[in-house]
């Protein structure tokens, strides 16, 4: 007898989005742990899950989610109040891992997966450091092409033959790359020359070559552009809110001067641009391949 997973899934249409769900939770306090270790060069296995105080956190506080509540943000061992983005990052991942499952058949689902924990950890880590470290660019880039040769489906390649859907998802996956990472460097070396000084640091664009291996080209420079209107967005109501509240409510991104000290947001500082990207290249893989994909298509029509 084989598994069928179409007649399993109509017969029970809610135990693969239950799994993935407690997944994604579990695979976002892993992450809650990838995210501060991997800048600081740090193992993300060894040692275990630790609270501030360097006290090993047990089992049964450390439940993904759950254990922030049970806990009221405070840590058993001494008291210590901790972030609630621990919860939120497990509650996120959780959230998108089955909102992917349920987009997208199985394949493309899977390697979504993968795509959407690098957006995680590449999104908190610029805005607590203001880097993306390769592992999430370049890392991120290479096996974004690798999955788009092995999974085709990845880029919408599902033709009878194996080879040409193959070799059809690694030219869009290598097209993707090399157009989104070329198209920011060309943005940064021009507004660097207009501005005279650096417009956007290099790991932005090996990152937005990393977002294009996942979507291709059009997803890139969606991810490019989406991600300024975003960016524009959050700063005018960060700054609207800071003007209505006073300096008390922050919910703006991480701003420095260009030599690196932290200064308030403002004309002439330095956000990071990674969370921006990230939105806009989950946007796109998620809901609007299809809207773009028409677009340019109608676009190229016109030229």
């Amino acid at each position: 007898m084989t598994f069928d997973y179409t007649e399993f899934n109509a017969a029970f249409p809610w135990f693969f989005p239950v799994c993935l769900g407690l997944f994604g939770a579990i695979v976002g306090s892993f992450l809650t742990v990838v995210i501060p270790r991997v800048p600081r060069e740090k193992s993300i296995v060894t040692p275990g899950s630790q609270c501030a105080c360097g006290a090993p956190i047990k089992w049964h506080d450390n439940i993904p989610v759950l254990s922030w509540f049970l806990l009221r943000g405070k840590a058993r061992c001494c008291g210590r109040p901790y972030s609630f983005r621990y919860a939120f990052v497990e509650m996120l991942t959780a959230a998108l891992f089955v909102t992917c499952w349920l987009l997208f058949p199985p394949a493309k689902a899977l390697c979504g997966l993968l795509f959407i924990s690098a957006l995680i950890c590449a999104t908190f880590i610029d805005l607590d450091h203001m880097i993306i470290p390769d592992t999430f660019t370049i890392g991120l880039g290479v096996v974004g092409v690798t999955l788009s040769v092995f999974v085709p489906a990845l880029h919408g390649q599902t033709g009878d033959v194996f080879f040409v859907n193959a070799l059809r998802a690694g030219l869009i996956s290598m097209q993707g790359l090399l157009i989104g990472s070329g198209l920011v460097l060309w943005i940064a070396l021009v507004a660097e020359a207009l501005l005279k000084k650096e417009a956007m640091g290099f790991g932005d664009v090996k990152f937005v070559g990393a977002i294009g291996a996942f979507t291709g080209w059009q997803g890139a420079v969606f991810a490019v552009f989406g991600g300024a209107v975003i960016g524009t967005i959050w700063i005018g109501v960060a700054l609207l809110g800071k003007k209505l509240f006073g300096p008390g409510v922050q919910v703006a991104p991480r701003a420095e001067t260009p030599e690196g000290q932290p200064a308030e947001l403002g004309l002439g500082v330095q956000v990071p641009f990674g969370p921006m990207l990230a939105i806009g290249g989950l946007l796109h893989f998620l809901w609007f391949h299809t809207w773009t994909a028409a677009y340019f298509a109608e676009l190229g029509g016109l030229l």
